[in-house]
């Protein structure tokens, strides 16, 4: 079955709380991520919650890569779509896990935009 593209979905347990409302970290960690991943950044945007919390958004050419933290619980959602078949969606919890301390990561993929078959036209 054919899709139009992936989605890995992160669920990020036991993260350093700082690190999850420094939004100068998780904006560069987020573009350097991409492009590990050999994802074409196009624009990035984040924003801080008050009295914390970050949301961010790397707009890359082959869809997005996002985040939302929780400080106060250690916890981060982070998702990666891509219409791209060869970034290797595993290595962003290898990636994540490394960089902001989580002791333990919920990792699935999804396909996107599974399209039927094709349709036989049949021969008259």
């Amino acid at each position: 079955m054919q899709s139009l593209g992936r989605h890995a979905l992160l669920d990020l347990h036991g993260c350093d709380p700082e690190l999850l409302k420094d939004t100068r970290f998780l904006q560069d960690l987020f573009k350097q991520t991409a492009v590990d991943l050999s994802c074409t950044v196009i624009e990035e945007v984040f924003h801080t919650f008050s009295p914390y919390g970050v949301s961010g958004v790397v707009v890359i050419a082959e869809s997005h890569l996002a985040i939302h933290t929780w400080p106060e619980h250690g916890y981060a959602a982070v998702d990666l779509f891509t219409c791209n078949e060869t970034t290797e969606l595993a290595r962003l919890a290898e990636i994540l896990k490394q960089r902001m301390g989580a002791s333990e990561i919920r990792y699935r993929e999804e396909a996107r935009g599974v399209l039927p078959p094709p349709r036989q036209i049949a021969a008259v």
